[in-house]
């Protein structure tokens, strides 16, 4: 199935066992070949949520090919192996307010700023024009928004848009208003499988049923749904509870992050994940996404030096509610302000910063990062 056209280049898709192999086509096949030999590398162990024949869908973090999308991002994969980056993922906290109290936040201030619309559709028209294949809408909680189906709908062909959210206010109505405006995916976040722990983490009792409520509206709606879990040394032992929760939700993927020690978790660095943890998150990918059920995502084998390297500052621009750029949302390490500096110019400065040079994993878990940024971490 062709998936990318070229003047001079055709991409190539089909599926082998449960991967997926790309073929480069055309006179500048050649040229492509690094290229779709690294993406064929990462693919080998993936399981795609939709295999065709009309039109894959890998995950709820790539568009689906064919699509303009699609192009982009490969095209972003060309630009990072040349050295030309450009930020392949553009986040927006588009409000702090949240009703959760969660223990690990962050961006734990939930007062005061909340973005204007019109600075945010700038931000997103500057993400578009730079390259950007992938636009996330982040809070606080995104469902309080009352526009924001308005601000799903300006993010064009080019690009997907998709929601954080914990499920709370995402109503049936609203779901299918998110459908309509062109939303890609909901990311539903989870901190446990299970009630009482997850509404502990969350500081809030019903925050669970919030989440699942949330997931069902979401699938009913037709949008694609991915459960997001912070993996930490508290839940590390309860993958496959998780995965079973969003095989019986019917949820298309379950992604795994890892806790990181900033915002109210920043005096917990000894609470986070080891290199074994990362490690069996990594077997935990490639095993579950071999069988039937949900795709997995393990984000911290993704983005490892071996794979795609991690895209903070590289590939990665996170706006948080206050305007502040920062190369993720994970690193309150500020590069202007969207209302003072145009993103452009912003990301120039950003992917020239020498930390940001080269393929690494997470930088939040160097010490020898943490201590060079000490006083704002």
């Amino acid at each position: 199935m062709q998936i990318a056209k070229k003047p001079l280049l055709r991409i190539e898709a089909s599926a082998e066992g449960r991967g997926i192999l790309f073929t480069p086509r055309g006179p500048l096949a050649s040229l492509a070949g690094p290229v779709i030999s690294r993406i064929n590398k990462v693919f080998a162990d993936e399981k795609p949520i939709h295999p065709g024949p009309d039109r894959f869908i890998f995950s709820t973090w790539i568009p689906p090919a064919p699509s303009p999308a699609f192009d982009r991002m490969l095209s972003a994969q060309v630009g990072a192996m040349t050295r030309r980056p450009v930020p392949d993922q553009f986040s927006i906290a588009i409000m702090r307010a949240c009703p959760n109290d969660c223990i690990h936040c962050s961006a734990p201030s939930r007062r005061g700023e909340i973005l204007e619309g019109e600075i945010i559709k700038k931000a997103i028209g500057e993400a578009l024009g730079m390259g950007s294949y992938l636009i996330t809408f982040d809070g606080g909680e995104t469902m309080l928004r009352r526009d924001l189906p308005a601000l799903v709908s300006f993010v064009d062909q080019r690009a997907v848009a998709t929601a954080f959210s914990s499920g709370y206010h995402l109503s049936p109505e609203l779901a299918k208003q998110l459908k309509q405006a062109g939303l890609y995916a909901v990311r539903i976040s989870i901190d446990s499988p299970f009630q009482e722990e997850h509404d502990r983490v969350r500081g809030r009792k019903g925050a669970f049923q919030d989440a699942l409520s949330g997931a069902r509206a979401a699938l009913d709606a037709g949008l694609l749904v991915d459960l997001f879990m912070v993996t930490s040394p508290h839940n590390i032992d309860h993958l496959e509870e998780a995965f079973a929760l969003a095989a019986e939700l019917g949820a298309h993927e379950l992604s795994l992050y890892e806790i990181v020690a900033v915002g109210r978790w920043s005096s917990h660095e000894d609470e986070v994940l080891s290199a074994r943890d990362v490690d069996r998150l990594e077997r935990f990918h490639k095993e579950k996404n071999r069988r039937e059920g949900p795709r997995v995502t393990a984000l911290p084998y993704l983005l490892s030096p071996e794979m795609f390297g991690c895209f903070a500052g590289r590939r990665w621009i996170h706006v948080d509610a206050a305007g502040d750029a920062l190369p993720c949302a994970y690193m309150p390490l500020s590069f202007g302000n969207i209302k003072q500096k145009s993103l452009k110019e912003i990301w120039k400065t950003m992917s020239r910063y020498g930390w940001f040079s080269g393929r690494c994993s997470c930088q939040m878990r160097d010490p020898k990062f943490r201590e060079a940024h000490r006083r704002i971490l």
